[in-house]
């Protein structure tokens, strides 16, 4: 079935984009009800199905850790009001959607396959949204709204009740400015009893959720928050010292998983290169200085594309930077970022010798 999936997806996968727009047809059609779960603008929604699918195609061997993300995702889809007969109409749209692009190709076992394999998703999304017992989404009210560059903000919100991440967790939001349009974020800081989650937001090209929090969010919003997904997070057994590389906003996974360490006590050795195109870019630099001063096993390392010697900065991008240092054999690796810098950095610490099994990202959010 893992075979028959992988090529007959790599039929249609040239044509994505088509494709997306043929299963929201075929959706729309035999489920006209659920065009009122979607935003008036589709685009940002066929990036993320089209970016959930490949994510499942690509884990389609990997059961154990497809079943956590499908997990995520099914107590995820209860913001949205999905409810059980849906996924049924999901199913005939994907398979439909996929058996006219692929056209004389299709056989009655490449359908088979595909009807199989999304049992087994749509089952355990299922699942685990019957299971879940806590909120659909969590309310939370803008205490903060700094904007610290032209296309760069950070935001600070509380919730009434807490959100049950880890840090290096990430979360959807909706804001009043973009009703129905979710965008992926990752807290900035470990979780706390006061109930704070803190947002670093980098507009984006096309980013219609990013431009309306970086521009337009006020004090006093209100958004909602939706569960956590994501796997990048601390292994409570291991006592392993760690690397972390984190561009631009990227930052944001690394600081909450350092500020978890420090609440937790550890004294796990920490690298923390961060990077961005010019000094300036690096938004945060002054609060992970003092984080260095005031935690010895922590040690933070700038890195600009510009030159950064006036700065005390690594001078290069930083998968080049990183790789200079060595192989890193004997950390675990946290990368994040934007999908180029985490391609582009992931490639350099292989070549540099680096055990891929040591390097960490989120494939799902990241790609």
């Amino acid at each position: 079935m893992v075979s028959i999936i992988r090529s007959s997806f790599e039929l249609v996968a040239p044509r994505a984009d088509e494709l997306t727009q043929l299963f929201y047809g075929w959706l729309f059609r035999i489920a006209p009800e659920t065009r009122d779960l979607f935003p008036v603008t589709m685009e940002l929604q066929r990036t993320r199905l089209l970016r959930a699918l490949v994510h499942v195609v690509q884990m389609v061997d990997r059961p154990d850790e497809l079943t956590v993300f499908l997990r995520q995702l099914g107590r995820d889809h209860r913001k949205f009001g999905v409810i059980g007969e849906h996924y049924d109409k999901v199913g005939q749209a994907l398979v439909g959607a996929i058996k006219e692009m692929a056209g004389r190709a299709w056989t009655t076992e490449i359908e088979n396959a595909w009807v199989t394999a999304y049992g087994i998703v749509s089952q355990a999304m299922r699942e685990a949204a019957d299971a879940e017992r806590g909120p659909a989404v969590w309310m939370a009210r803008v205490m903060e709204h700094r904007r610290v560059a032209p296309d760069l903000a950070v935001v600070r919100v509380q919730t009434s009740q807490p959100v049950p991440y880890l840090a290096g967790q990430y979360v959807s939001v909706e804001t009043p400015q973009r009703p129905r349009m979710w965008r992926s974020l990752t807290p900035a800081n470990a979780p706390g009893p006061d109930c704070v989650m803190e947002f670093h937001v980098h507009t984006v090209p096309g980013g219609w959720v990013s431009r309306a929090i970086v521009s337009h969010a006020h004090v006093g919003d209100v958004w909602r928050i939706g569960p956590p997904m994501g796997q990048m997070t601390l292994d409570p057994r291991s006592r392993a010292d760690l690397l972390m590389v984190a561009g631009g906003t990227g930052l944001a996974p690394a600081r909450s998983l350092i500020e978890q360490l420090m609440v937790d006590g550890s004294d796990r050795k920490v690298a923390l290169f961060v990077g961005g195109r010019t000094w300036d870019s690096l938004y945060d630099i002054d609060t992970l200085r003092r984080m260095a001063q005031d935690n010895p096993w922590l040690t933070v390392v700038p890195v600009v594309e510009e030159d950064g010697r006036r700065y005390g900065a690594e001078t290069g991008t930083l998968g080049e930077v990183v790789a200079r240092y060595g192989a890193w054999a004997d950390r675990q690796v946290v990368v994040a970022g934007s999908p180029p810098m985490v391609r582009s950095t992931v490639s350099a610490m292989l070549d540099a010798g680096t055990p891929f099994m040591q390097i960490h990202y989120d494939p799902y959010h990241t790609d």
